[in-house]
């Protein structure tokens, strides 16, 4: 089941009773983050902690959408190279989930709550970025493939093909390890998509690496829209993160 959420404001309501005069909050099962949520709004410290990048992701995401300019810190994701293929040894579903939100991509045949992962009958996808670029309002994708291990120039042919039998846009192919001259020349080959709305041609295939990413690349496209669903703007008192071992939002741990 692919996890979304929707801010109900009646869970802030129980969240106010429920905190009562508390001034910290300690959820150490985060999943969605409305906890957390609650308690930034009603101005209190808390921690949020959570085993799956997965969870982490949509967190952060709902943090951002409902008190844009939030700042805060997540510790235990990868922040190098090193982490990162560290990350993809010790279980390559969770490498996935994490590489996939340096995109904000939509993951597919994940579990939640399962701290190993499981592959779902994915057809060489494993996310989802929607976007709208033309007066008729319909969401068109860019397919997202991760690979933590051995690439090749095979690679991106079979995502060539990927997008084609889906009728994408984009398809953008992560990598852990540094691409091939033949990978590139197979991406360049595949030509553009060209946005009606945006009156611009963006490269069919792009291919990021993960060190890339980690420098603040992100993927060539019009603007993102309905990726996932967006939490409500509050308004809020104070909230602020508390420290835990001088951070602040706990995070998954290899």
């Amino acid at each position: 089941m692919i996890i979304s959420y929707v801010f109900i404001s009646g869970i802030i309501h129980l969240a106010q009773v429920k905190l009562g005069t508390l001034e910290k909050l300690l959820d150490s099962f985060c999943g969605c983050g409305t906890a957390i949520a609650a308690a930034q709004k009603l101005g209190r410290k808390w921690i949020g902690i959570d085993i799956t990048h997965l969870s982490i992701a949509l967190q952060k995401y709902r943090l951002e959408a409902m008190f844009p300019g939030i700042q805060f810190k997540v510790i235990g994701e990868p922040t190098d190279y090193g982490a990162a293929k560290k990350l993809a040894q010790d279980d390559r579903y969770q490498f996935q989930w994490w590489a996939l939100s340096l995109i904000r991509a939509k993951p597919l045949g994940e579990q939640g709550g399962s701290k190993t992962g499981k592959k779902g009958s994915d057809k060489g996808i494993d996310g989802v970025i929607t976007f709208i670029d033309d007066n008729i309002g319909k969401p068109k994708r860019v397919l997202v493939q991760v690979k933590s291990g051995h690439v090749k120039s095979g690679d991106i042919r079979d995502l060539v093909g990927t997008v084609q039998r889906e009728n994408a846009a984009i398809g953008v192919f992560i990598t852990l390890e540094a691409p091939t001259r033949d990978m590139a020349t197979e991406a360049v080959s595949a030509g553009y998509y060209e946005s009606p709305g945006w009156n611009k041609k963006y490269p069919r295939i792009q291919i990021r690496t993960i060190a890339e990413l980690l420098r603040g690349a992100q993927v060539d496209m019009p603007p993102q829209y309905g990726t996932f669903k967006q939490a409500q703007r509050v308004q809020q008192s104070k909230g602020q993160q508390e420290e835990l071992f001088d951070d602040k939002i706990m995070s998954p741990q290899a």
